[in-house]
């Protein structure tokens, strides 16, 4: 299973998060759309999913702050806990054994960020 984990602003749009996907990977590689819970609710995030057909998966502050990732985001880590919502997303929705195959690529208008995580399910 490939996960792809999702790390955005306030503002974004399908569209940041559909360009920061595009840089990622093939849309149709990616089998589950991941964010942190409080973002997973979003109307952005909800109307990326619908319109991708994928299933989205909910990652808890915990199970985030609990990644370690690549890269590091001085924002993400005083707000989030982690160096990469993206990525730490991705790493946790792709389950114990999940191992990143992308790191976090940023979106064309800066607003959304995008990894993939490749494991079986959590």
């Amino acid at each position: 299973m490939i996960v792809a984990g999702f790390g955005y602003r306030r503002g974004a749009t399908s569209q940041s998060l559909a360009s920061a996907l595009d840089k990622a990977c093939d849309t149709d590689r990616a089998d589950a759309l991941a964010t942190v819970a409080e973002k997973a609710e979003t109307a952005v995030f909800a109307a990326f999913v619908r319109n991708m057909k994928r299933p989205a998966i909910a990652i808890s502050p915990a199970d985030l702050a609990a990644q370690q990732t690549e890269t590091q985001s001085a924002a993400s880590l005083e707000t989030h806990g982690t160096g990469s919502v993206a990525e730490a997303a991705a790493l946790a929705a792709a389950g114990p054994d999940a191992r990143l195959i992308r790191a976090r690529v940023v979106s064309d208008d800066r607003m959304a960020t995008c990894a993939l995580a490749e494991g079986g399910p959590k």
